[in-house]
Formats: C-alpha cells, sequence, structure tokens
C-alpha cells in the first residue's frame, strides 16, 4: 500500500484529503505541531482507517520541516507522495507572515522530498498565483503572471518558483479555485471569501424588502469550489500515470461573476438582489488609484462595520478567466466535477448560519439573571432557539437544548461549551405526548427541574379557509407542538418553580396573534391557545415568585418562516435580534413582549373591529395566488367599500373609488381641467354636469 505524507493534513483541504487517502488502505504520515496534536488525535478517532495515521510532530517554517534526523531516516525512501498543503491564506495577514509560511514552508517541503527521495511531490497552490492577469490563464502558464503587487499573490506565485525550479523529485501542481465548505454537508472551517457577504446580507433583508432592485458592478469572475470536489480531484489526478510536470486548475469552467454569485446567496438569504448590472472593468484597479488614504478609510469602513477585509474588495473586479482542460482531460469519466453554485448555495449558508455565525455578545444584565441557573430552550437547533441558547450559554447560564435533531444539538451543545459554555442536548420530539414525558423525566432526574422555560418550538401553517375545509389534520399538529407540547413542559416543571418560589416561563408567540392575519388561522389559534392559557395562570402564580412573559415575536427569518414569499416584500429581523427579544424578556420578565403597531392594531381592535377585519380582508385579497386572480378582483371592491363605510363622513368622500360603482358600468372620462375663459374644450364631448353650488 502507497504511504503518504502529508503537511496540513488538520486543515479544511488536508483533512478532506486524508479521509480520501486512507480510502485507498495507505498510510498518512500527518506533519504537525506539537501545539496541534491534539487536533490531529480527535480526528483521526473519527476517520475511517485513522489507525494508520502515524505522527511526525514539525514545523513548515524550519528547515526539512523540523523532522529530527531519527525520522528522516526512518521516512527516507519509504514515502511515495508528499502532499504540500500547509500555507497561511488570511486576506489581512501582513506581507512578511505571508513570505515566511508560503514561501518559506515551500521551500522546507521541497528540501524534504529530496531528502527522502520521495516517489512524487504534490503542491497545493492557487489560483492566486495567477496575479491579476488580464484574459485566459493557461494550465500551462506561469512567468506571464502580472499584477503580483497584492502581498498573498505574490507569495503563492514564489511558492511555485520553488518547486519549479528547487524540486528534483517528479511534482504537480495543484491550482485550486476559492475553496468553500463541502457541497454536501456545508462543513466549513472559519469565514472566509464570500462569506464575509452573508452578513451584510442578511442585515440587508433584515432592513430592505427582497423585492426592492438594486444596481450594482458585475464585477469579475468568483471562482467558487466546494471542499470536496478539490479533495476528489486531487486525489484522482495524483494516482494517475503521465501527469508529472503539470499544473492543474482546479476551478468551475463556467465560474459566475461576483454579482451573480451575490445574487445566488441574496435569494437564500432573502435580501435584495442587484437587477442593473454594470459592467466597469478595472474597477479594482481604478479604486487603487484613488490614494492609500481613500483605500484606507474605505477599507476600514467595511471592516469595522461588516468585517469584510479590505484585500477582498480589490478582488471584486478579478480580471482573470481560468482555462482547465488538462484537469477536465484527467478527470473523464470519473463523475468528478463542480456541482452548479444553486445546488449547494443553501447548504453553504446553513452551516454558515448554524456553525460559524455565533453572536456571544451579552449584556451585564443577562449574566446576572441567568449565571449558574438552568435555561431550557425548545427548537433550540436553529434558528431563533439556537442563536438564544448560544448568547445565554455565553452569559453563564446552564442550558438544556431540545429539538429533534440529535445532530444538530450536539453540534450546538459542543459550540456552547467550545466558548465555556455550559450545555446538554436531549433530543425530542414535542409534538408527541410519549416524547414529552420521557424528556420531562430525564431533565428532573438529571438537573431537578428548570429554572427558565423557555418555549420557542413551533409549527407553522399558512392555509386559506377554503383550502383548509378537509384538513382537519392542520389544526391538530399545530394545537399538538404550539399549545399542547409547550403546555406539557410548563405543568411538569411548574410544581418545582412554585416549591422553590423562583421560576420564569417565556412563551414565544406571534405578532399574527395580534393582528389576526389571514391565513394563519391554524398556527394563530395555537399561540392563541397559549397566549390565553399564560394569561389565566399568571393571576394565580402571581404570588408564588412565578412569572409567564409572552413574546409576540415580529417577522423573523428563519427556516420557518422561508415557504411563505409574500415575507418577501416585508423587512425582516434576523434570528439574532429576535433572541435578543427572548434575552431581555428573561431579564426584565414583563408580562409582554411586544412591537408598537402591534398594540397600536389590538387597540384598533377595540374601537373598531370591523374597520380592522376589512383591512385585513384587504389583505387577503391583496395576495390570493394567481389562481384566484379573477375572484381576489370581483371581491376585493367590496372590501374597499366596506371599509369607506366605516370611515369618518370627512374622510369617506376622498376614499371612494371605482369599485363603489355597480358592476358593469363603465367609468366616466376624466374631468377636463377648467379653460380659460373665451376657449372651447374639445376633449369634453360628453361633459359630466356639476352639482350647483350655493
Amino acid at each position: 500500500m502507497a504511504r503518504y505524507l502529508l503537511t496540513g493534513a488538520t486543515g479544511f483541504i488536508g483533512r478532506h484529503l486524508a479521509q480520501r487517502l486512507l480510502a485507498r488502505g495507505g498510510t498518512v504520515y500527518a506533519l504537525v505541531r506539537g501545539a496541534s496534536l491534539g487536533r490531529l488525535r480527535s480526528l483521526r478517532e473519527s476517520w475511517e482507517g485513522g489507525e494508520r495515521v502515524e505522527e511526525v510532530v514539525g514545523d513548515i517554517e524550519a528547515p526539512l520541516l523540523g523532522i529530527g534526523r531519527a525520522r528522516l531516516d526512518e521516512l527516507s525512501g519509504c514515502i511515495d507522495h508528499v502532499f504540500h498543503l500547509a500555507a497561511l491564506y488570511d486576506m489581512a495577514a501582513s506581507a512578511h507572515r505571508l513570505e515566511t509560511a508560503n514561501v518559506q514552508g515551500s521551500w522546507h517541503a521541497v528540501q524534504l522530498a529530496n531528502a527522502i527521495d520521495a516517489g512524487r511531490f504534490h503542491h497545493v497552490s492557487s489560483i492566486a498565483a495567477a496575479g491579476r492577469y488580464r484574459g485566459v490563464f493557461r494550465e500551462d502558464m506561469f512567468s506571464e503572471a502580472t499584477g503580483l503587487d497584492d502581498p498573498y499573490f505574490r507569495s503563492k506565485h514564489a511558492s511555485e518558483r520553488v518547486v519549479r525550479l528547487e524540486c528534483r523529485v517528479p511534482w504537480r501542481i495543484y491550482r485550486p479555485g476559492i475553496v468553500v465548505g463541502h457541497s454536501q454537508t456545508g462543513e466549513m472551517d472559519k469565514v472566509d471569501g464570500p462569506y464575509y457577504f452573508f452578513d451584510l446580507l442578511r442585515r440587508l433583508a433584515a432592513a430592505l424588502p427582497s423585492r426592492l432592485p438594486l444596481i450594482g458592478l458585475e464585477g469579475g469572475d468568483l471562482n467558487l469550489v466546494p471542499v470536496d470536489f478539490v479533495a476528489r480531484a486531487m486525489d484522482h489526478i495524483a494516482h494517475r500515470e503521465g501527469l508529472d510536470g503539470r499544473t492543474f486548475h482546479l476551478v468551475d469552467p463556467a465560474p459566475k461573476s461576483a454579482v451573480e454569485t451575490i445574487n445566488v446567496f441574496a435569494r437564500i438569504a432573502r435580501a435584495p438582489r442587484v437587477a442593473l448590472r454594470l459592467r466597469a472593468p478595472g474597477v479594482g484597479a481604478a479604486l487603487s488609484r484613488l490614494g492609500a488614504v481613500p483605500m484606507r478609510l474605505a477599507g476600514a469602513a467595511l471592516n469595522s462595520r461588516f468585517g469584510i477585509p479590505p484585500r477582498l474588495v480589490q478582488s471584486f473586479d478579478w480580471p482573470t478567466r481560468f482555462d482547465c482542460r488538462e484537469t477536465t482531460r484527467a478527470l473523464t469519466g470519473t463523475g468528478i466535477e463542480v456541482p452548479p453554485l444553486e445546488s449547494y448555495a443553501q447548504i453553504l449558508w446553513d452551516y454558515w448560519e448554524n456553525e460559524l455565525d455565533a453572536d456571544l455578545s451579552f449584556s451585564p444584565a443577562l449574566a446576572r439573571a441567568v449565571q449558574g441557573r438552568r435555561v431550557l430552550i425548545t427548537g433550540a437547533s436553529s434558528g431563533i432557539g439556537r442563536a438564544a441558547a448560544l448568547k445565554l450559554g455565553a452569559a453563564g447560564a446552564h442550558v438544556l437544548l431540545v429539538a429533534r435533531s440529535a445532530q444538530r444539538l450536539e453540534h450546538l451543545r459542543a459550540a456552547i461549551e467550545k466558548a465555556g459554555g455550559v450545555a446538554h442536548a436531549y433530543p425530542a420530539d414535542l409534538a408527541s405526548v410519549e416524547s414529552c414525558d420521557l424528556l420531562t423525566k430525564r431533565v428532573l432526574e438529571e438537573h431537578g427541574g428548570v429554572d427558565v422555560l423557555v418555549n420557542n418550538a413551533g409549527r407553522s401553517i399558512r392555509r386559506s379557509l377554503d383550502l383548509a375545509y378537509e384538513r382537519f389534520h392542520d389544526y391538530e399538529r399545530t394545537m399538538q407542538l404550539n399549545y399542547f407540547g409547550a403546555l406539557k413542559l410548563t405543568l411538569r416543571f411548574l410544581p418545582g418553580m412554585r416549591a422553590r418560589r423562583d421560576g420564569h416561563i417565556v412563551n414565544v408567540s406571534s405578532i399574527g396573534v395580534q393582528l389576526g392575519e389571514p391565513r394563519f388561522s391554524a398556527y394563530v389559534a395555537s399561540k392563541a391557545a397559549l397566549d390565553a392559557f399564560s394569561r389565566s395562570a399568571s393571576g394565580e402564580l402571581m404570588g408564588d415568585g412565578v412569572t409567564i412573559t409572552t413574546v409576540y415575536m415580529p417577522l423573523v427569518r428563519t427556516p420557518m418562516s422561508a415557504p411563505t414569499q409574500l415575507y418577501d416584500l416585508m423587512p425582516e429581523l434576523t434570528a439574532a435580534q429576535a433572541a435578543e427579544m427572548i434575552c431581555n424578556a428573561i431579564v426584565r420578565r414583563p408580562r409582554k413582549v411586544a412591537m408598537p403597531g402591534s398594540v397600536l392594531s389590538e387597540a384598533a381592535y377595540l374601537v373598531a373591529p370591523r374597520l380592522v377585519d376589512a383591512s385585513m380582508n384587504v389583505l387577503y385579497r391583496l395576495t390570493q395566488p394567481a389562481s384566484a386572480d379573477a375572484s381576489a378582483r370581483a371581491s376585493l371592491g367590496r372590501a374597499v367599500h366596506a371599509i369607506g363605510r366605516r370611515l369618518p363622513a370627512g374622510l369617506r368622500r376622498s376614499a371612494r373609488r371605482e369599485e363603489d360603482r355597480p358592476a358593469g358600468r363603465e367609468a366616466s372620462p376624466p374631468r377636463a381641467p377648467r379653460s380659460p375663459p373665451g376657449r372651447s374644450r374639445p376633449d369634453r364631448e360628453d361633459p359630466v354636469p356639476r352639482p350647483s353650488r350655493r
């Protein structure tokens, strides 16, 4: 079996490649610094065939990778492939750090390959080695690279030169594009490349309607490739004969432009998209000619506000296109190809939102309120529940996580504990009474109860009444989870709270309960039931030290709200902002948390319920599906007329519209402006008689 030596085996590409090499039955010698031994051992335990991974302690910044003489003698003549993946990819790194890690590191790796007479040396470079070459950069091109002013581009180009000039064993070079997460799992090790724009897109989604068209510059190609494609392609090409001395572009043969890429993720974020794209070549170069001070100021503003590295702005107008004919030829018949970005963009976004975008900020008041206290959160695996769990864990709470997905709960538990918090995962289906019983029994046995219960889990169904006549199960399902599931947990944990004379229950309701939103009768009714229970129970619990808070959550961008396209027209809160509402409720313990507009709507319903109903009916008719357009138009006039009848007399005249006319009657022509004295009005053949004025 083959023997492989890998630098960067614990890195993002390295660990995926290591698993593929182990699958071939070979032995992997993983070069790792002493400080990273724990990480390698953890990965080795999770890899199939991990027992065939050998530790080699060293450092790419030391000659011969810092490997001792005895270990060198052991490796000499027995390594079939050396893969050099260790490098520094940091858009904010200094030129000195990049030179040390990327150029000197490559020289030391080549030194080692020469010293142990390796069978083949595989150097993992980057498309950045082409610099800012204008036009098509082929795989057989190297010295033609131009625009190497950027320290990272320069370091990748120089490291390739070392391999080409100094390596005495057969070599191959791989130039991946911009590597993003796994196309099947979304796994990514850090925020990088296009991920820097995700937070900006989420903020735009919260501030602006998604249908609002934007204007932007087209930009150059943003060549994204998922890490699993890169690892599979390298593994296959490395083991094919007759390809030594060649370079392979591991890129997308049909890349999207920068704006097209951002639009793909904007669609997922439900943020506004760039509708008018201006093609302006040389944007990055033009910006750089403005001078160092303006560029530094612009870069600092983007970095401080959105965390976008200044260097990333210049790469927006990357002028290079990459030919990949050699790679395509080598992979022919294998099925190894770059999947369309649209097919895995949602997976990348979900992983970023759930694993990389951890808002751990919290107020001192929250820390005082939850330090060392047991807080149980349902629906904790994603969205609002996950964001709240991260904040509470960082603030010192002992977080008990409840959701259906055991895997996602374990990831969340690990994230909380990695940040120094305490968390326990309890997979459960709250729509099942038996599952609720098992959950509460375990929690009571293992923790003795809870101090704060956050009933966040929910099921939403958007369906009008005329489509629900034969779907009574919709109402059963929403009641089972949104009401009975929350009620079951409340009744089981409430006795302990009353006995301790301390406890807090936070019920996450919906703004729809206050507004009476059409098409959500099943969902709103289930939330209203929990609201009514809370109001009744609060009167009994007033003297027992137990409080109940109902949070009327406004529109929040979560997986539950995603199917409703109507929400694309409305601004939404982020999950982090919604979690902040829950955390504030835990600190202040109010009876209700609601938006001012929804409170005003409730007050309006008390004063003029029919007017509010008529307004909701207009909203219902305007948002009918396309198949119901005819009936919607026929009844929209009646709804508007109903509103007009309920307006004050002074406003009623201005509110009259065409819908007030009897059906089938033609509209009168518009009134022409009054003619000056002595002039006729030929455009008024059928003048409308005016009432006499007294």
